[in-house]
């Protein structure tokens, strides 16, 4: 599986870099700026990127709208950024296309090379990997917003679990349900969310992307 990597920390870009390729990845590139990260998405179009939200030259968030820009020209291009905070517009940008594998995890994370594999496996097969940190500071908010608040107890469990981009047996082993009974709670969530029947995957997205604006 090939990969592009963004980072400037050049012991952090060298340690990742040895992760990914002793995980079986092929890091095709590992750059340190924005417009080097954009050319190199651009060029090689790797089947995932693993992204440090602030690049040189700003040092704000140049990694974060490379990989955006990207996007645009390749739709669903996988995208894993990571950051030292928390920044819900972060998320909210990664998320508003609905399309291809995003995920955003704290740079903590990256420590627990099972934890980052794993997010870099979900993001490149397609699907969500959002940081526990992240959800848990969303949730918070959201309780104040009125569509989350006909939400259960055990359905904002679902969907918190949803987010970090759990598949149904995973969120039914995590909280001891069965694969239905997860199920039954995701649609339950899709109704209450007004998410019409459509793609399955697409109306996880957009489940979470609600939770993300708070709607």
């Amino acid at each position: 599986m090939r990969v592009v990597l963004a980072e400037d920390l050049y012991l952090l870009r060298d340690g990742l870099s040895r992760m990914l390729t002793a995980h079986g990845f092929d890091v095709v590139a590992a750059v340190e700026t924005g417009p080097e990260l954009l050319e190199a998405l651009l060029g090689m179009r790797p089947d995932v990127a693993v992204v440090d939200v602030r690049l040189p030259p700003t040092q704000t968030d140049e990694g974060l709208q490379a990989a955006l820009a990207a996007r645009r020209e390749v739709p669903g291009m996988p995208v894993l950024v990571l950051s030292q905070h928390v920044e819900q517009l972060y998320a909210r940008e990664l998320l508003a296309d609905g399309t291809g594998g995003v995920g955003y995890l704290l740079k903590d994370r990256v420590f627990n090379a099972e934890q980052f594999i794993d997010a870099v496996r979900r993001v490149a097969g397609g699907g969500m990997a959002m940081d526990p940190d992240v959800i848990a500071k969303l949730l918070a908010r959201s309780s104040r917003d009125a569509p989350m608040t006909r939400l259960t107890p055990r359905e904002r469990e679902v969907l918190e679990l949803m987010a970090e981009g759990r598949s149904n047996s995973a969120i039914g082993q995590r909280l001891f349900l069965s694969e239905s009974a997860v199920g039954k709670h995701t649609a339950s969530i899709f109704g209450k969310l007004d998410l019409t029947q459509s793609d399955d995957d697409n109306r996880r997205v957009l489940a979470v992307l609600a939770y993300l604006n708070g709607m």
